[in-house]
């Protein structure tokens, strides 16, 4: 009979500080672990990974801090934290046995970066307010993408915006960095009547029948009205959230309460489903 392989226990964990006195130095533990779940003896499904198979997962743990950060839940926004940095060394892990980097690559990746973008702080520059150091950031990044630009193609102001980013999130970080080259209206009444100019045309779509063109025009609205929310200082991702958030708690309390008076949603007609929902939005109001 073949003996059982004998297990090595986990690293040990380290001693946690008071959260005033914490400096990261924790974070060797959790390279540690991820380094011995991909060894040969480690775990089959953490071993079977690759960055392609990750990457939805990425996506998912940022969409969860988020909605912790949303609903102010400490607790929940720890957790969350930590599921998203263990993607991180999760990745840096599968660079390095591929020999592209490791995570301490990672790390001192961002530290030269931050560093060398805050010379307000770090050097001798100085940034009085936010704006000024904004800019200064977007045209360090420019001088930093010309330095590297490829002989195919110089880099763009508008490089940069992760083309998987959520499209309504996107439309805001591609007006705001074609606004850093003075490509914007210089104030948010200007993108209000884009707005107005924008649903004319799509009104003009809707009549003519044509869907390709209504695409094309639904989209030039939705475009223009995240220009107006940017340069208002409104994150349309989060409203457009908080107004899903409001109609899922309202929908769901005009289905309880259509259960507890015996006929369901779906049987109910019009009239009777807009007195309900009515009903609905006064109860979670």
């Amino acid at each position: 009979m073949t003996e059982p392989t004998p297990r090595r226990p986990a690293p040990p964990a380290p001693p946690r500080s008071p959260v005033e006195a914490q400096r990261g130095e924790t974070l060797p533990h959790l390279v540690a672990i991820m380094q011995r779940l991909l060894a040969p003896d480690g775990c089959p499904w953490d071993r079977e990974q690759t960055l392609e198979t990750l990457r939805p997962y990425v996506v998912e743990e940022a969409h969860e801090v988020v909605d912790a950060i949303d609903r102010s839940d400490a607790a929940d926004l720890r957790e969350e934290l930590g599921d998203l940095l263990l993607q991180i060394v999760f990745q840096s892990e599968i660079a390095r046995q591929k020999g592209w980097f490791g995570p301490d690559d990672v790390v001192a990746a961002i530290s030269d970066k931050m560093v060398r973008r805050h010379p307000h702080v770090f050097a001798d520059e100085s940034a009085g307010t936010s704006d000024e150091v904004l800019d200064a950031w977007e045209k360090r990044k420019a001088r930093e993408r010309e330095a590297k630009a490829s002989s195919e193609r110089p880099k763009g102001a508008l490089d940069g915006v992760p083309v998987a980013m959520p499209s309504l999130l996107r439309a805001v970080r591609i007006g705001d960095k074609a606004a850093r080259v003075g490509y914007d209206w210089p104030s948010p009444s200007g993108a209000r009547e884009k707005v107005s100019e924008e649903l004319r045309e799509l009104d003009e779509a809707i009549a003519g029948g044509d869907r390709e063109r209504m695409e094309d025009e639904l989209g030039d609205v939705l475009f223009s009205l995240a220009s107006w929310a940017r340069l208002s200082s409104i994150d349309p991702e989060a409203s457009l959230r908080r107004t899903l958030d409001r109609f899922t708690t309202r929908f769901r309390e005009a289905e309880r309460l259509a259960h507890e008076r015996g006929t369901p949603l779906d049987q109910l007609n019009d009239d009777a489903r807009d007195v309900l929902w009515r009903e609905a939005k006064v109860r979670t109001t």
